[in-house]
């Protein structure tokens, strides 16, 4: 058998493979040092500036810093809306040992509730354990005082002031003011929109309603940053720099304190609202509400309970009477439609009719009713206002038709915004042609228009429109939008707004104004006028126009009884007037919900408004009443009832 024969290694040549492979190993190693000494380079030379940065970042933090909301103040200089300190107990969980018995024993000290004890929980996960949560809000000085009397036995737990937004005022003013609250989601996308979302950044509450909302931009101010430094945990060690927020400005409004004060006393929880404006610049006197509501309620979270019952109490005390309410307005529109009628030339100051207490057209079976029975006899323009005589105006409408009412109402500001600085408004209605066949898709009837004579039909109108038509009347066409901010202060002094007006009305003949403020002269302080007996013996002379706004339909030949009707259904009592009569200052509009007539039940409430506006003023004698009698020449123009 023939022997295999081992190969003699040929070591030559594995000692150039081995240092062949050695190379190739070691420009492996020294190409992977060139590409870690080349990144090298780049991090920390050629990007040095870009990789600090980022370092920094990671170790710096800029917090944002919330600014204090301006203070508002009234004309007077008195304080409506502050910030007041709060003392909140906040708990640092990651400092407490047992978090479940620190809480139990809170609870018995401090009586904090499960409600409270719930949002505390729900709070510590939106939260890193070493932030503060708020336990315990709002505590009062006693119990600030029993805490501190026990703090050591409760390591991590701590009283921390804070400032919040106060009215104290109270439900006085919610109307106007309106009042802040936590910001929401519906809020944070609305500020992401207008790009403010960076300047709300550390805020936590924002203008929800009133004047607290309508002029947020110039109350919020600006926010301010600090620069800290951090640990890898994201706990602040140190403070590197501060820059302070820009509070807001503070500012001043038209509303009159006392005036306001005497508007809710005077309404004393009725339905209602009382607005009272300066004839000569449109500024907000007093806008009263009633009934209204505490706004602090809101500012720190009102209880579904509490919220439940504004929102279903029947005097829906979370609407705003004065600018959303709509009414009918019944006879206060008379002198508006009179001046109509002048400037169209369908009447002249002596056209007279003769009223029975009914209104018909040919061949419509359906009367119109005076409010007085038995009708006033011969009246004409003047005293058709003074006695507020339904029949007159009937034919009045008539004979201008809805197209030239609707057009000329219209320039009065009926169907529109006022402009006031409230974002809770309404436009009401002012109805046309064009409005009902939108609304009902029905033509316009001439039934239709006989109502709208004496502001009824689908008329309405809000109390805030109606002040303003008044100071349009008094400044024969001259239209100021109601103002509720005065000024600003700046530095330390205040820097009026000064007064907005609109394209005034243009008026063919001025002396159509002064026969118009002349008839609610009458209204105010002749014999025959309605509203005489509320305003006897007062030292200022004023003007007005009383108006019972109908709220159901009553049978042809049914007599009106109250007492039969439920009281949502009774009557809207309305005034509408101006003082003094010669140089007027101040215009007003009371509005009574199921109140009765106008005469009795609003009339004496303006006065009680203009007496407090007058408490301190000192008037020379009044001057005689200029008394007027209706002719009964048959050569003045007259106008039969009957169509």
């Amino acid at each position: 058998m023939a022997r295999h024969r081992v190969t003699i290694k040929d070591h030559t040549a594995e000692a150039n493979l081995f240092a062949r492979r050695t190379v190739i190993a070691m420009l492996v190693i020294f190409m992977m040092i060139a590409m870690v000494l080349s990144n090298l380079y780049y991090l920390q030379i050629t990007r040095f500036e870009d990789y600090q940065t980022r370092s920094n970042g990671n170790r710096i933090k800029i917090l944002p810093v919330a600014p204090n909301r301006g203070l508002i103040y009234d004309k007077n200089g008195t304080l409506l809306a502050e910030n007041r300190p709060v003392f909140n107990l906040e708990v640092i969980p990651e400092k407490v040992e047992n978090l479940e018995k620190t809480l139990g024993l809170l609870s018995v000290l401090l009586d904090v509730d499960e409600d409270e004890i719930t949002d505390f929980y729900r709070e510590i996960k939106r939260n890193r354990r070493f932030k503060p949560v708020s336990l315990r809000k709002r505590l009062t000085p006693e119990e600030v005082a029993l805490f501190s009397a026990n703090q050591h036995k409760f390591p991590g737990v701590s009283v921390e002031a804070r400032l919040t937004r106060h009215y104290p005022y109270g439900k006085t003013l919610t109307h106007v003011l309106g009042y802040v609250s936590k910001i929401n989601k519906k809020d944070l996308q609305k500020l992401s929109e207008a790009g403010l979302e960076a300047n709300y950044a550390a805020t936590h509450d924002i203008g929800k309603l009133g004047v607290e909302k309508y002029h947020e931009d110039i109350l919020h101010g600006q926010v301010g940053y600090q620069e800290v430094e951090v640990n890898n945990q994201g706990r602040v060690i140190r403070t590197l720099n501060f820059s302070p927020p820009v509070p807001g400005q503070d500012i001043v409004l038209n509303i009159d304190l006392k005036l306001q004060q005497e508007a809710e006393r005077i309404l004393d929880g009725d339905k209602g609202t009382i607005v009272m404006l300066d004839s000569n610049e449109g500024g907000v006197l007093a806008m009263f509400s009633s009934p209204s509501y505490d706004p602090n309620l809101f500012v720190h979270g009102i209880s579904s309970k509490n919220y439940s019952a504004l929102l279903n109490s029947n005097g829906r005390p979370l609407i705003n009477r004065a600018t959303q309410g709509q009414y009918p307005p019944a006879s206060t529109i008379k002198p508006h439609l009179a001046l109509v009628g002048l400037e169209e030339n369908t009447v002249t100051p002596q056209t007279r009719i003769f009223d029975n207490g009914k209104y018909r057209l040919k061949n419509v079976e359906h009367v119109w009713r005076d409010w007085k029975r038995w009708g006033h006899g011969w009246v004409d323009l003047t005293s058709a206002i003074e006695q507020s005589c339904d029949i007159y105006f009937y034919d009045l409408a008539y004979r201008l038709g809805i197209d030239k009412i609707s057009d000329n109402m219209f320039e009065f500001g009926f169907g529109d915004y006022t402009g006031i600085d409230l974002h809770e408004e309404s436009d009401a209605n002012m109805p046309s042609r064009g409005w009902k066949r939108a609304r009902f898709n029905q033509p316009w009837y001439i039934g239709d228009t006989i109502p709208v004579g004496i502001g009824q039909s689908y008329w309405t109108v809000t109390p805030i429109q109606l002040t303003q038509s008044i100071t349009t009347l008094v400044n024969h066409g001259h239209r100021y939008i109601p103002q509720i901010l005065r000024g600003k202060y700046v530095n330390n002094e205040v820097v009026l707004e000064g007064s907005k007006e609109r394209r005034p009305m243009d008026i063919k003949n001025d002396k159509n104004w002064d026969t118009v403020l002349d008839a609610m002269y009458g209204v105010v302080n002749r014999k025959i006028g309605t509203a005489r007996r509320a305003f006897v013996d007062t030292p200022y002379v004023s003007a007005g126009k009383t108006g019972t706004a109908q709220l159901v339909a009553i049978a042809q030949d049914a007599k009106y009884d109250a007492e039969s009707l439920a009281e949502n259904l009774r009557d809207n009592a309305m005034y509408v007037g101006f003082a003094p009569y010669e140089k007027p200052e101040i215009a007003v509009t009371v509005v009574l919900e199921n109140a009765g007539g106008g005469s009795s039940q609003a009339a004496p409430l303006a006065r009680m408004m203009m007496d407090k506006y007058f408490e301190e003023r000192e008037f020379t004698p009044k001057p005689d009443v200029k008394e007027r009698e209706v002719s009964q020449d048959v050569a003045h123009q007259t106008t039969s009832h009957t169509h």
